[in-house]
């Protein structure tokens, strides 16, 4: 994340980093410190926030959707009245999911509200040994872009723009492509899920033999397997397929 915030701080944006448990307050400064030119200038001009997301989320009974989208609205608000362009944002809003997946459907379409059409930039982060296919799906359907680290290269792939503007025009028909995808997904076992979640991750063959414990052959069996039931040409068609469908 420390190119992202590099390029926020030099656009003159103000930045805010929801920390993760799996980082500290001193791992993300050292980091800044060392990838950021003058960032303690940055730092003690309040360019920049981090705060665990613990804080941030404030969750007790359960997490108050609206709360967490109203702070993030007031915190854009008081940016543009100290004179920065916008917000620029990252967090990782996985454990909502493990915690409550419809919450995190509600607190992602929301915040994606939020956005549109303001001088604000998020980009939430996922770690991939923890998540698995239904998380990945649900924030690649909720979000603009999704971006996967595929063979050492990354893809971009759109997903939410085009998804609405076809629900506009065609909301029968986005429900029967989403319907006729679920049915295929059906068709998969256990094992080809789990190959699934892999691909769609951007693990390489040899990644996601290791990761399941099988042999980059059966990877590939799989994932040939996959391809088939699913309809897609390639990989980078049965990526399009999962996401957009």
């Amino acid at each position: 994340m420390v190119p992202y915030f590099r390029a926020g701080l030099e656009n003159g944006e103000f930045c805010l980093w929801i920390l993760p448990a799996s980082i500290s307050p001193q791992d993300a400064l050292r980091a800044l410190g060392l990838g950021v030119p003058d960032f303690d200038r940055y730092m003690s001009e309040g360019g920049i926030e981090l705060i665990p997301q613990s804080r941030w989320f404030a969750v007790s009974a359960g997490l108050e959707t609206a709360a967490v989208v109203q702070r993030f609205r007031e915190k854009l608000e008081d940016a543009i009245s100290r004179g920065y362009a916008g917000l620029r944002v990252n967090g990782s809003p996985a454990w909502l999911h493990a915690a409550d997946p419809t919450t995190f459907r509600t607190f992602e379409r929301k915040l994606d509200e939020l956005i549109a059409g303001e001088k604000m930039i998020v980009v939430c982060s996922f770690p991939l040994r923890d998540i698995d296919a239904t998380l990945i799906l649900d924030a690649a359907r909720t979000h603009k872009f999704t971006a996967a680290l595929r063979d050492g290269a990354w893809e971009v792939i759109e997903t939410h723009d085009a998804g609405a503007s076809n629900s506009q025009k065609h909301p029968s028909g986005d429900a029967d492509a989403a319907a006729r995808v679920s049915a295929k997904m059906e068709m998969l076992t256990p094992r080809e899920r789990a190959v699934l979640t892999e691909i769609v991750a951007g693990a390489s063959n040899k990644e996601a033999a290791r990761r399941l414990e099988i042999t980059a052959r059966t990877i590939e069996f799989h994932r040939a397997n996959i391809l088939q039931k699913l309809g897609a040409k390639n990989t980078a068609d049965l990526i399009r397929i999962v996401l957009t469908g």
